[in-house]
């Protein structure tokens, strides 16, 4: 299948979201294997979010891609950031040639409520009840999968890794909706504190969450 989604935020930072129909085939073509990922599906995803940094930008070098510590991929010259994400049969990448970015996509599913106390704040859980009864057509599941979202977003981003989700990323309760997509914004305080605006689109069942600074 074409691209699933796209959106050029400007000529240095795009984003785009891949629906997986093809076989491993069709990705090898151009994305070189990486060995390491065996099952079958882990790997057609790899492939293709890999595969959706080259139909961002053409001449996105793959080849010289390189993994951090933190498992993080990046490119050394810096010629381009990036950051990928997958989620069932869908890849998600932006590449940006002057700012860091990172994305992430979610599938809307009860399953965040097992882990929910693990990552939002009790002052974000408040907000998040504000907001529900200010947007009726926001459902609680849907909310705090666009938190979780948003800070996996801000984890790949950041990149270096032992981030607490619950203390060191919080929400402050900005929330806004311009062209189909939403605004947030969350302080990212590791060492010093950051405010970062993020934005997400849900998409069928899927969450995606961007940012780019």
């Amino acid at each position: 299948m074409a691209i699933f989604y796209q959106h050029n935020i400007n000529q240095q930072t795009r984003l785009a979201i891949w629906k997986l129909d093809e076989p491993e085939a069709f990705f090898l073509q151009k994305v070189p294997l990486n060995k390491e990922v065996t099952h079958p599906h882990k790997r057609v995803q790899h492939l293709a979010g890999r595969y959706l940094l080259t139909q961002l930008f053409e001449d996105f070098p793959l080849e010289e891609i390189v993994i951090a510590d933190t498992r993080k991929p990046f490119l050394e010259n810096e010629a381009y950031h990036f950051s990928i994400s997958h989620c069932g049969n869908f890849a998600a990448a932006i590449a940006s040639s002057n700012q860091r970015v990172g994305i992430d996509i979610e599938m809307v599913d009860a399953k965040i409520e097992r882990v929910a106390s693990k990552f939002i704040h009790p002052t974000e859980m408040m907000f998040l009840q504000q907001l529900i009864l200010k947007e009726p057509s926001l459902s609680d599941l849907t909310a705090k999968t666009i938190l979780w979202s948003c800070k996996e977003a801000i984890f790949k981003w950041y990149g270096a890794g032992k981030v607490d989700f619950k203390n060191h990323m919080q929400w402050t309760g900005h929330f806004t909706t311009a062209n189909s997509s939403m605004q947030l914004q969350f302080v990212f305080c590791k060492h010093q504190p950051v405010l970062l605006t993020l934005s997400a689109k849900k998409i069928n069942t899927q969450i995606v969450s961007w940012l780019h600074s």
